[in-house]
């Protein structure tokens, strides 16, 4: 099967760089560093690296308090980092800096993978959430490599989709020594899917152990007090197509009551802003762009977060959140970046990427869940108007967060079995 696979991909891979090429078009850095990704580099090998894998912007995120345990852990090694996306790799850069390597993940064909493998030599294999990439768990199970899948997500859709493919799945899975598993419903998804019961363990989600650090809650307050001044906020974050739609519709419902309201619209992907623009100008809606660093006065009615690594510091600086992917049918993102600032938190229906952590922030009373731009404006005008409501729901949301914090202590151990157990 693995065989079929493969052949696949190679006949594909014209079409797959193609598509590369194409979506340089809107992002140009699709065009950048292209040859990471079939393993060839200008530097020189490494031996001894401990690697992530982070797809993008999200699991970096959730990464790097992993990825600075470990550094603390085994100071000597090299961290690699990888990602496929360029936002993703634009984060791993900003936040660790000289302090990690990175580069694109290669393309998962025998060649590629086989070059990358040769030129870091991992002593550790570690890769965020759901990626299984059958030739790559292949050559680090051959080299005796250990592979970790660590803070284990897969969804019932997910696992219905690998059991289509279940003897490729398993014969993958099968060079796996860990997999830490969010939740026992994952585990048991693991499982199910072909994975050794043996490997697999339930650590809890990673993304609970992040932090806001004293000095992002100062650049809050800062970047509220020089940017907004005394405006009530209400963020969007990590938006996508058809949901501005609604949420400016609904933000235009809102301004008859709160006319000084100005609403922080993060569209997930930046190089989307130009749509956004185009959206909120056929409203007659004052526009400012985060990268002009100008306060916003009377005139401006949104503000869109066109920079990167800033979504976290924003929800900060605002009264009320909500977070996309969840109004549009997309799975749902991180609702516990503002939870965890004390701000409450809004979420569509379409959560089944967070399910649980969706589910039991509502049941915290520290999330609430619109199903619609109605509920939605609903809400965000409750939240406004009742200080205590706004100031309990907060709350509830912070201590749901940290009442889930371990994972990464959990894990760090596990992986510490590995390295010195190879």
């Amino acid at each position: 099967m693995r065989l079929i696979y493969s052949a696949l991909f190679y006949f594909l891979a014209p079409a797959i760089l193609a598509r590369l090429f194409w979506r340089a078009r809107k992002e140009s850095t699709y065009s950048q560093r292209w040859l990471e990704r079939l393993a060839v580099y200008d530097s020189e090998p490494e031996s001894g690296v401990i690697w992530f894998h982070a797809v993008s912007v999200g699991e970096a995120e959730a990464a790097f308090p992993l990825i600075r345990a470990v550094k603390d852990r085994f100071p000597a090694s090299t961290i690699l980092v990888t990602a496929t996306t360029p936002t993703g790799s634009a984060r791993i850069k900003d936040v660790l800096g000289e302090t990690a390597k990175h580069v694109y993940l290669p393309y998962d064909l025998p060649d590629c993978v086989n070059r990358f493998i040769r030129h870091y030599s991992p002593i550790l294999a570690v890769v965020l959430e759901t990626e299984i990439w059958p030739n790559l768990y292949r050559v680090c199970g051959l080299r005796d490599i250990p592979l970790a899948i660590v803070n284990g997500r897969l969804s019932e859709k997910s696992a219905r989709g690998y059991l289509k493919l279940r003897s490729l799945t398993r014969e993958s899975l099968s060079h796996v020594r860990l997999i830490a598993a969010q939740t026992p419903e994952d585990a048991r998804r693991y499982v199910a899917i072909g994975a050794d019961p043996n490997s697999v363990a339930v650590t809890g989600n990673i993304k609970f152990d992040t932090e806001l650090p004293t000095e992002a809650q100062d650049r809050a307050k800062a970047l509220r007090d020089t940017l907004f001044g005394k405006r009530p906020i209400f963020i969007a974050g990590s938006t996508h197509p058809g949901e501005e739609s609604q949420i400016l519709s609904a933000f235009d419902r809102l301004r008859s009551q709160f006319p000084e309201l100005l609403l922080v619209l993060a569209p997930r992907h930046p190089h989307r802003i130009a749509d956004v623009v185009a959206e909120c100008e056929k409203m007659g809606l004052g526009i400012r762009l985060r990268s002009e660093s100008e306060p916003c006065d009377e005139s401006i009615d949104v503000f869109l977060l066109d920079t990167l690594g800033e979504l976290r510091v924003f929800y900060a600086a605002s009264d009320v959140a909500f977070v996309g992917g969840s109004l549009a049918p997309i799975g749902g993102h991180n609702v516990l970046e503002p939870a965890i600032a004390g701000v409450p938190v809004l979420f569509g229906p379409h959560m089944f990427n967070f399910a649980d952590i969706a589910c039991k922030l509502k049941e915290s009373g520290g999330g609430i869940e619109v199903k619609n731009v109605e509920e939605l404006a609903l809400w965000t005008e409750r939240l406004l108007t009742d200080e205590c409501l706004r100031s309990e729901v907060g709350e509830n949301g912070k201590r749901f967060v940290s009442s889930n914090q371990g994972a990464v202590d959990r894990i760090v151990e596990q992986l510490g079995l590995l390295i010195s157990n190879p």
